[in-house]
């Protein structure tokens, strides 16, 4: 390059030389700058004297201060020279220029040993696969790209390691198996992942499809550093966030019970400019609904009827056990009244949660109602189900209607468990009505139903008031053990 300059500026200056115009010699720096130059040594008419051109060159030596400008700035300035005294500079200037070349190489030899090291990428046989150099102890310091560098991973590395980057898929991308191998064999105790993930976005410079590669590999392989490499991309220009990405983070902040990350990244999300959307504010009526957070649940579904958003049947679910979970499942009832308008019906869970809400305080009506929404939302009511608006009727001292729940469950083929018998036992232990009790059990054998450990123990307990303990103890206790019918 040295030579190649030299070269064109003294053709040109021949080309040019002795050319002037109106007593101004040609010059082949700009006006500007050959200003800046007479301002630095003052020009002269005389032969011998300094030329603007002079203070020039000077200038562009000390601003510049490379080998390769000077032999281009002094072949350009030499022949354009004339006078005597010019001539004898000239042709120092130009024994200068040619030498500057061949000192050029010995010193650009010496500089790529000494910065060859980060030329190139550095092989290590150590799982650590980033450093920086050390600038302070504060890991809230940014570091300069400059300074990190991409460590391929070496080859003492364990065998657990080496089959799990020899499952990576083959269709992956280079760039993104790259990463890969670096996650599967990074140690928190060697290396710094906000570092690695610095070093492949500057070197590998990936795309929106190379993160979610990344990212859908890793939930695969149910890998740690998941949300971390997740939480870095959304900060990143070349993934291209979306509302859906920081609902997904959010959303599994919210399973991994960490509330406040996952309101910190719903704060980052409409911080960034992004309008929540109803599947959003769904994870945050979930998320909250299970904390027992119910004044934040109830603002985000309100939210979600102020932005005029569908509300599907999680949410309203989510909503619903938030009801419960405060004492009032007739809010929650309501609800369901406003899914039932909208054609939505809530799963199972949310039923069946409503229905034992209302069994444990002994609200039978309540309760009935639900199990009849239950039927109407097309859910085949099981035999917990039953056991629970049994156990309304019972707790509110209504046997007979417990008792005509229990007979419809046998007409609609459904098997009374342990639980339903226990129950109704149980109320007819406190009514002491032993006749139905029997009867009961003589129903009960005819149909083949065993009786089991609950129920055979309210039996024992209500024969011990009765004094006939001796008698029906050792039959009770092999019904229990063998789940024998009476």
């Amino acid at each position: 390059f040295s030579f190649l300059a030299f070269s064109l500026c003294v053709v040109f200056g021949k080309r040019k030389r002795g050319r002037t115009k109106e007593g101004v010699s040609f010059s082949p720096f700009p006006s500007r700058l050959r200003q800046e130059g007479a301002a630095a040594v003052p020009t002269t008419s005389s032969g011998g004297g300094a030329t603007g051109d002079d203070g020039l060159f000077l200038l562009f030596f000390q601003r510049r201060r490379r080998l390769v400008g000077a032999a281009a700035a002094a072949a350009a300035w030499a022949a354009s020279s004339s006078g005597r005294g010019q001539q004898r500079r000239r042709r120092r200037w130009l024994r200068a220029a040619a030498v500057a070349p061949t000192a050029s190489l010995p010193l650009f030899l010496l500089w790529f040993f000494l910065r060859g090291d980060r030329l190139k990428p550095a092989l290590r046989s150590t799982p650590p696969i980033l450093y920086a150099e050390e600038r302070d102890n504060s890991e809230e310091e940014e570091v300069e790209f400059s300074k990190v560098q991409w460590v391929e991973v070496g080859l003492n590395i364990t065998d657990e390691q080496k089959q799990a980057i020899a499952r990576l898929p083959s269709m992956m991308t280079k760039r993104c198996k790259a990463l890969m191998k670096q996650i599967i064999c990074f140690s928190p105790q060697d290396g710094n992942l906000s570092l690695l993930l610095a070093a492949w976005v500057k070197i590998m410079k990936p795309k929106r499809a190379d993160w979610l590669s990344v990212l859908k590999k890793m939930k695969t392989l149910e890998n740690p550093l998941f949300l971390k490499v997740l939480e870095y991309a959304l900060l990143e220009d070349s993934f291209e966030a979306n509302i859906r990405d920081y609902t997904n983070l959010i959303n599994a902040f919210a399973k991994g019970n960490r509330m406040q990350d996952a309101e910190n990244a719903f704060l980052a999300m409409k911080k960034k400019g992004l309008t929540p959307d109803q599947v959003t504010l769904t994870v945050l009526i979930h998320m909250y609904s299970k904390a027992g957070d119910f004044d934040r649940a109830r603002k985000a579904f309100e939210e979600i009827k102020l932005l005029d958003l569908p509300v599907d049947k999680r949410a309203y679910g989510s909503m619903i056990m938030a009801w419960i979970r405060v004492g009032m499942p007739e809010q929650g009832e309501m609800l369901l009244r406003d899914m039932d308008t909208a054609q939505t019906f809530a799963a199972k869970e949310v039923y069946k949660a409503l229905v034992r809400a209302y069994s444990t305080v002994g609200n039978c009506d309540g309760a009935q109602r639900v199990f009849n929404a239950i039927q109407l939302a097309g859910i085949i009511p099981d035999a917990k189900i039953c056991a629970l608006l049994i156990n309304a009727y019972c707790v509110a001292g209504r046997s007979d209607d417990a008792l005509s729940v229990l007979d419809n469950m046998r007409s609609a083929g459904i098997k009374p468990n342990d639980k339903c018998v226990a129950l109704m036992l149980a109320a007819f232990q406190k009514e002491s009505n032993l006749e139905k009790a029997v009867s009961l059990l003589m129903d009960l054998e005819r149909d083949g139903i065993a009786i089991g450990k609950e129920g055979s123990e309210i039996l024992s307990q209500w024969f011990q008031r009765l004094g006939l303990s001796d008698e029906f103890g050792h039959v009770l206790k092999d019904i229990s053990n063998s789940s024998m019918t009476l």
